[in-house]
């Protein structure tokens, strides 16, 4: 694993998740699937979602704490998270997401996770309206007189979308 590398989406929805309290991997897998709660916003595979538990552990930001009994197989392991894992998660969640394609799974988990985990969200907020307004503005520029590029249309919907839902949420007082 290169220590260069950002974490993966899974592996900041495993690390929010186990922030809420520590946990064991089927108990995180579980959550991420798509019945999950958090799962209904962003899902992962229980392959994948154990394998971003193991980079969580190699990265230092989760550990065990514990075992508990397995049903009918070995005993689970407890997860939870490090001092230096929370520090990342509490960075991460104050961060606006840089591009338009990841902006429903990612900013979604980060206002889920920022509720459950007591973090302030607004200054995030404040940003990611900021960066979507630069995004919508370059794509008006960009947009061709006849409408006739799709993909470019689809961004400025898009774009013009995640603005009406940044608007509807509660913004800090000035």
């Amino acid at each position: 694993m290169s220590p260069l590398r950002e974490p993966s989406l899974g592996e900041w929805a495993c690390l929010g998740i186990l922030e809420e309290a520590s946990a064991h991997g089927w108990a995180v897998a579980r959550r991420l699937g798509r019945e999950g709660d958090i799962g209904r916003i962003w899902h992962l595979s229980r392959p994948l979602t154990y394998r971003a538990l193991e980079q969580l552990t190699e990265r230092g930001w989760v550990r065990p704490v514990g075992e508990e009994p397995g049903d009918g197989g070995p005993n689970r392991v407890i997860l939870a998270v490090t001092r230096t894992g929370r520090s990342q998660l509490r960075r991460w969640l104050t961060t606006p997401v840089v591009h338009l394609r990841d902006l429903r799974g990612e900013l979604l988990l980060k206002l889920v996770f920022s509720a459950r985990c007591g973090v302030d969200p607004s200054a995030m907020i404040v940003a990611q309206r900021t960066l979507v307004d630069e995004q919508a503005r370059g794509l008006a520029e960009a947009a061709s007189e006849d409408g006739s590029d799709l993909v470019t249309l689809w961004r400025i919907e898009s774009t013009a979308a995640a603005r009406r839902f940044l608007d509807r949420l509660p913004t800090p007082s000035s």
